[in-house]
């Protein structure tokens, strides 16, 4: 009897989807990769007080400006205090700024993305649901704002707006409501024509009821993956629109606006600006590789194939 249970047990969550899903994810090699890589960087942005050996806006006015690393253990002086990545041109400690960096950065990809996937889910789901000229209306607006380039957009956004963090990251915001709000119509499209969704409103749901009780629910998966490669981008528009002097201003550590202040050091001072690229190319690779291994974790047709 017990042996039967059992058994069923296993069968029951062989079948499971969600169990399934996240076992794949799981065993999924980008996706390991992207979540070992994400999980330094959210330590060290939840840790960056403790890291830091100075404050990322402290200037040390006993070291020299532009100042290579200075590591001990490979020849540093003893009596010199010492920078794992050197000295930036304002007489600061990069380690101590590209840490702080961090912590911006995934604010900047979580609040921008959370914002989009809000307001364009919404006018995706309704749009969807709803049908008609109401429909068109909309899509054809989102058709508009992806006819342009996204960075370029949001460039003229700032531009109208402001400059300024806060205006740079409602401009990326803007320009990314167009994607999720198609995904989430396309979605919500074949899901009210499900049998489920039919026998829901014959029992008397109302519209509300029916959107966002059971087909919202059931449209969200893409989301899940676009939402994730999102913040990626996001990470990487807010990077350019400090590097061009739109987005975050000095002296708050932020990786665009290290390598705006320091381009014109890439030959003398070639540390400065090494560091902070390699910092965005890891964070941008992490939500990159765990979105990729997100979108055949989820994809039903790859369940029972071996994981890449």
């Amino acid at each position: 009897m017990e042996k039967e249970k059992a058994a069923n047990k296993g069968i029951y969550e062989r079948k499971s989807p969600a169990r399934e899903s996240f076992r794949r994810f799981l065993r999924h090699r980008s996706s390991q990769v992207g979540l070992v890589i994400l999980l330094f960087l959210v330590l060290i942005a939840i840790f960056a007080p403790f890291i830091a050996p100075f404050d990322p806006t402290q200037i040390l006015k006993t070291e020299k400006r532009r100042s290579p690393p200075c590591i001990h253990a490979l020849g540093c002086p003893a009596e010199k205090v010492e920078h794992i990545m050197g000295i930036d041109g304002n007489s600061r400690d990069l380690l101590s700024r590209v840490i702080f960096g961090s912590r911006l950065s995934l604010q900047i990809g979580l609040v921008t993305i959370s914002f989009a996937i809000l307001i364009g889910g919404l006018i995706g789901a309704i749009a969807g649901y709803v049908g008609g000229w109401f429909d068109n209306l909309l899509m054809r607006l989102m058709d508009v704002l992806m006819a342009f380039p996204s960075l370029l957009l949001a460039i003229a956004i700032v531009t109208v707006l402001g400059t300024g963090l806060i205006n740079a990251l409602l401009a990326i915001g803007i320009v990314s409501i167009p994607r999720f709000a198609r995904l989430v119509r396309a979605s919500v499209l074949s899901t009210k024509e499900l049998d489920y969704v039919a026998a829901s409103r014959a029992l008397g749901a109302s519209p509300s009821r029916l959107l966002f009780q059971r087909i919202l629910p059931n449209s969200i998966t893409p989301l899940i993956v676009q939402g994730t490669l999102g913040i990626a981008t996001a990470i990487l528009d807010a990077a350019a629109l400090s590097f061009l002097g739109l987005g975050a201003e000095p002296p708050r550590p932020e990786w665009g606006l290290m390598l705006g202040e320091e381009k014109n050091s890439v030959f003398n001072a070639p540390h400065l600006v090494f560091f902070p690229g390699v910092a965005i190319m890891l964070t941008v690779l992490s939500f990159n590789l765990v979105g990729d291994g997100l979108r055949d974790a989820l994809d039903p047709r790859l369940r029972g194939k071996p994981v890449a």
